[in-house]
């Protein structure tokens, strides 16, 4: 009886600080956030680094993720995969920022194994624009093509994957 009722005492302490850390997490999202005055996919042109049209990415009737991130950034390391998987079943764009070279953005890649379409922000102008001061920051538009997330910081591949499936 004694072992039921530290192992119940122990699950809602867990229960707590998962909840916790879930709205600390989402507040601390909501304080980094741009503030975004384009509430519409913006209007892109140009070349990925592997040579699409940008505007060919972006297809009518489907959600679609721009995510600014940079080779210099830790965290985006680490979402980098996440990104990748999200890139396999939905239109991506990705903006590397301050990133260097085409080529150096490339080798970067590829040491990771990542295919994801890339736009080269080299001076940040881009990132400047959109007001985003936070690495990684994903805005997730939906089929309509209007603004529905803001993500900053590292978010999981389930988490983008769910904000996704929400903007269908």
């Amino acid at each position: 009886m004694k072992l039921k009722t530290t192992l119940w005492r122990w699950g809602k302490e867990a229960l707590l600080f998962v909840l916790l850390l879930f709205v600390l997490s989402t507040l601390l999202n909501l304080w980094r956030a741009p503030k975004i005055d384009e509430s519409r996919f913006p209007n892109l042109s140009g070349h990925t680094l592997e040579g699409r049209s940008i505007k060919s990415l972006h297809k009518t009737g489907q959600p679609i993720l721009l995510h600014f991130w940079g080779t210099w950034c830790p965290v985006c390391r680490q979402e980098a995969s996440n990104i990748e998987t999200v890139a396999r079943r939905y239109p991506v764009l990705t903006v590397a920022v301050n990133s260097g070279s085409p080529e150096e953005i490339r080798a970067w890649m590829r040491e990771r194994g990542i295919s994801y379409p890339v736009l080269n922000d080299p001076y940040g102008t881009l990132a400047k624009r959109f007001g985003i001061t936070t690495y990684p920051t994903s805005l997730i538009y939906d089929a309509a093509g209007k603004l529905k997330f803001v993500e900053t910081g590292y978010t999981t591949t389930a988490g983008l994957l769910a904000r996704m499936k929400l903007a269908e």
